[in-house]
């Protein structure tokens, strides 16, 4: 979903499969999310609430990083790539959240839809092989390795905190609530 766009309701289906549900409710976080960070000048983007440091931008840019994390490297065993794999961790661990605010909202939305498309890509692809059950190529620090449907679980609860922070910071910002354009 581009800047501005408008989003019709996604979500899961009533009384959908496992897959459809777990696909559905990750679309619905992803989509209110685009949702509250469309339509903002720099300034909108920028702004924090309190005493929290969390903006918009920063939530998209780290939002595409875990997108990327979570389904490239964890899941895949790739590399990160462009830009994640330009950034020295270790002096700036919390450089997606920094940097977001010298991003265009163009750069922004389109670093973390590209990031979106390429989780997206990567699922379908795992769904249509051994499903659900198939396991990550990168082990837990534990040694436990995760499943597909694991991480999805934790991609759906990722979205649904960052979306609750989005939700406080645009509140704060234009007075816009709630879950769906009216």
């Amino acid at each position: 979903m581009a800047d501005g766009e408008e989003h019709s309701r996604v979500g899961p289906p009533p009384a959908g499969n496992e897959i459809d549900t777990l696909l559905g409710g990750l679309d619905r976080q992803r989509a209110t999310l685009a949702w509250k960070c469309a339509g903002l000048d720099p300034a909108g983007l920028r702004a924090t609430v309190g005493v929290s440091s969390v903006t918009l931008g920063g939530l998209l840019k780290h939002l595409a990083l875990v997108e990327d994390h979570t389904f490239g490297e964890k899941f895949l065993g790739r590399e990160l790539g462009p830009p994640w794999n330009t950034v020295d961790w270790e002096q700036d661990p919390d450089w997606e959240w920094h940097s977001a605010a010298d991003d265009t909202a163009e750069q922004l939305f389109t670093t973390w839809q590209d990031a979106v498309s390429r989780s997206r890509a990567i699922v379908a692809e795992a769904l249509a092989g051994e499903g659900l059950d198939q396991l990550s190529r990168v082990a837990w620090p534990d040694g436990r390795v995760p499943s597909l449907r694991r991480l999805l679980i934790d991609m759906v609860e990722e979205y649904a905190r960052h979306v609750g922070h989005a939700d406080l910071i645009r509140e704060s910002g234009d007075g816009l609530v709630g879950e769906d354009p009216r």
